[in-house]
């Protein structure tokens, strides 16, 4: 049975905003949360990005639903033994209901230390190793660690999660499905991409969970709604490997000129049609996601919130 959560975009919302979607999400009947974890937005029009742990932290005292990182990179701005911290008290907050979402990364929120930005294979390798690093500080053991990427010396987490912490693996393709299913407790992949899934089952993803999720734009005004997607979110439409290769929001700004109105009018779910957000969030559900998150974009949450508690929820299966 597939469960719907509501996804919080650190690119778009500031701390508070953030908190009071969490709030407003648990009321509409959501039962899940996602947060992305970004150091730049994409654009400057979206104009935020808060350190999500800070984030995860404050949500685990504001409500009680799970929280799932979409997706953290726990390879060069962050080391994997850092990232471990963090998810493991992040786990002890939540009293266990937390996921950790992990992909490759993008260079845009990777390039700020200087490091280099590898292609992606080297990247894959890195999350490969950076997994098992982080898998065995989750034990609460003492740990050292000597890899072709990481070292750890002698670390220990006091702070140890209560239980495994589930590692779900971000990406895009058969080779990034096949990877997930080797060495992810699920599968994280934003569009219902039924050959997808099948190559994460076939890897080894058989049992595990599959998630992802789509962003929306409610609004009484369909023509408004198409408006303040195209403005706010135009980069989801980039073709390739544009979103992981390109390193600041003013790159992310160029490449958007490319994207039109048409296209986001045309896959984005725009306006007050209830059929038509059912039928997007559907789409997750026949192609066999476990988790489906949405994230509305723009400003009109109170709308939104209560459409979606009083009728989308209610007409989707479960």
């Amino acid at each position: 049975m597939t469960s719907f959560g509501y996804f919080l975009s650190c690119e778009e919302f500031t701390p508070a905003q953030l908190l009071r979607q969490a709030r407003l999400a648990a009321d509409a009947g959501f039962t899940r949360l996602a947060i992305s974890d970004h150091y730049h937005p994409w654009t400057d029009v979206q104009g935020n990005s808060p350190f999500v742990w800070s984030m995860i932290g404050a949500l685990s005292q504001t409500v009680d639903l799970p929280v799932t990182t979409l997706v953290t990179c726990p390879t060069v701005r962050l080391h994997p033994a850092v990232t471990a911290q963090a998810a493991a008290t992040s786990s002890v907050l939540l009293g266990g209901r937390f996921a950790l979402g992990v992909g490759t990364g993008e260079a845009l929120n990777e390039h700020v230390l200087g490091d280099r930005w590898p292609a992606f294979d080297e990247r894959a390798d890195m999350l490969e190793e950076a997994v098992e690093v982080m898998r065995k500080l989750f034990t609460g053991s003492q740990t050292t660690h000597r890899g072709k990427h990481y070292t750890v010396d002698n670390a220990r987490l006091y702070t140890a999660p209560p239980g495994p912490v589930p590692i779900l693996v971000s990406g895009f393709g058969p080779k990034a499905a096949g990877l997930a299913g080797r060495i992810g407790d699920g599968f994280v992949t934003m569009g219902p991409d039924e050959d997808a899934v099948g190559s994460f089952r076939e890897a080894g993803g058989t049992g595990k969970r599959v998630v992802g999720g789509l962003k929306v734009c409610w609004n009484q005004d369909r023509e408004a709604a198409v408006d303040t997607a195209h403005r706010m979110w135009p980069t989801e439409h980039l073709p390739g490997e544009l979103n992981q290769i390109l390193p600041t929001p003013a790159h992310f700004e160029q490449a958007t000129e490319l994207v039109t109105r048409q296209q986001v009018s045309e896959s984005v779910p725009c306006g007050p049609d209830v059929q038509e957000h059912t039928e997007a969030i559907r789409a997750y559900v026949a192609a066999g996601f476990d988790e489906v998150y949405v994230g509305q974009i723009g400003q009109g949450q109170e709308g939104f919130f209560a459409a979606y508690r009083d009728k989308v929820l209610p007409s989707l299966p479960g």
